[in-house]
């Protein structure tokens, strides 16, 4: 008994231990709380609204140059990240864009593309000056540097659109790999006041919807991640142990009304994102939310219609409260995952979350071959009892053969 509380507490502390250091980042992660590498001062500094991306930069309006340094995390551990302003258009094309990537020795270096046409984006020269350029990474993210001049018709507007992405890669021949076309990518673009006004005013509206997405996953990851698939190990282990009846019961009905609470709350939070997201739909996540939602709420009735152990019902009640458990956490760890690809944090946090359920698992692996053990040994003890006239089932002496 003693040895699997000590895994439960061991997993839930490991656990919330990997959460923590999942979500910190994302919760302290704000364009004016990081450390930029080439020492220069910005006046000026964007939470962008999509791909966890953010903008410091400063605009001299004596001789038109824009300095600026984009921050951003690659889809992919050798890709690419690229910020454009685009002189004629909203989108992509048209764009002027500064693109830093990895070369063949592994360094971070910037090129310019003009990206006229989709089917083929290769460095080349831009419509206007830039100059200044470079780039590092560190800490998952790369950091794109460079000092542009606004073409005049621009800098009386005193706004341009901008444009950011992130990509997979770059080919041998320096064109660049396609990037996803999920939402996020899709909508990464948007107007860049050149006094800043927006980065005040602007960036508290972003913030504030950056800080309820983060909200929304440390929610459902405590609920679905955490929480759930510990309360199903605690049932199926702890309840081998005879000494430990009733105590498993409770401990199982406390944590999964717990994450069930929890669960509710970053499902209600998801709600408030979506009406807020005209346009921008996540299918698949919100489906998979609703259908969370509902089989819950179905297993939380579970705990106010077990019937007793000796009733004719029994049996069906299991398998109805094992099946909904099991489409629980298979379709909960599901969802976390597909939150993440939203998200877009950097991969380690991914990995940390992986290594989360890599221990959960591990623990249910190493507690399942416990139970055999157990059973095994505790059915090979009532098999190989002496009869001592007392085994007959009733508890009652049996008298002796003359």
């Amino acid at each position: 008994m003693a040895v699997s509380f000590s895994f439960s507490s061991r997993s839930l502390i490991l656990g919330f231990s990997f959460l923590f250091l999942l979500i910190s980042p994302a919760l302290s992660q704000t364009c004016k709380s990081q450390k930029l590498t080439n020492n220069n001062v910005y006046s000026h500094c964007l939470d962008l609204p999509t791909l966890a991306s953010y903008l410091h930069f400063s605009y001299d309006s004596t001789n038109r140059s824009l300095s600026v340094a984009f921050v951003a995390t690659p889809s992919k551990s050798n890709g690419w990240i690229a910020w454009a302003i685009n002189p004629t258009g909203t989108g992509m094309a048209g764009a002027q864009s500064l693109v830093a990537s990895k070369d063949s020795t592994g360094a971070v270096t910037v090129k310019t593309y003009s990206i006229s046409s989709y089917s083929s984006v290769v460095p080349e020269k831009l419509s206007f000056e830039v100059w200044d350029t470079s780039a590092d990474e560190s800490g998952g993210f790369m950091r794109l540097y460079g000092k542009v001049k606004v073409p005049e018709e621009l800098a009386k507007a005193g706004k341009v659109n901008q444009v950011w992405q992130v990509g997979p890669g770059v080919g041998a021949n320096g064109m660049l790999e396609k990037h996803d076309f999920a939402p996020a990518n899709l909508n990464a673009k948007a107007t860049l006041d050149l006094s800043g006004a927006q980065s005040t005013a602007g960036s508290t509206g972003t913030d504030s919807r950056t800080k309820k997405k983060n909200i929304h996953g440390i929610l459902n990851a405590v609920s679905w991640g955490i929480l759930f698939p510990l309360g199903a190990i605690i049932a199926r282990y702890v309840r081998t142990f005879e000494s430990a009846d009733p105590a498993w019961f409770y401990l199982h009905a406390s944590c999964q009304s717990s994450a069930y609470v929890i669960g509710v709350a970053g499902w209600g939070t998801g709600l408030k994102l979506g009406s807020e997201s005209k346009g921008v739909t996540y299918s698949h996540h919100r489906n998979i939310g609703i259908a969370l939602f509902c089989l819950a709420t179905v297993q939380i009735f579970a705990l106010f219609l077990r019937p007793k152990k000796d009733h004719k019902y029994r049996f069906y009640w299991n398998i109805y409260h094992h099946g909904v458990g099991y489409a629980i956490l298979v379709l909960g760890i599901l969802n976390i995952f597909k939150g993440l690809d939203i998200l877009n944090p950097a991969e380690k946090w991914k990995t940390a979350y992986i290594i989360v359920i890599a221990v959960l698992g591990g623990i249910a692996v190493l507690l399942e071959a416990v139970t055999w053990i157990v059973v095994i040994k505790r059915k090979s003890n009532k098999s190989t009892k002496p009869y001592d006239g007392y085994n007959n089932g009733q508890g009652r002496q049996q008298p002796l053969a003359p």
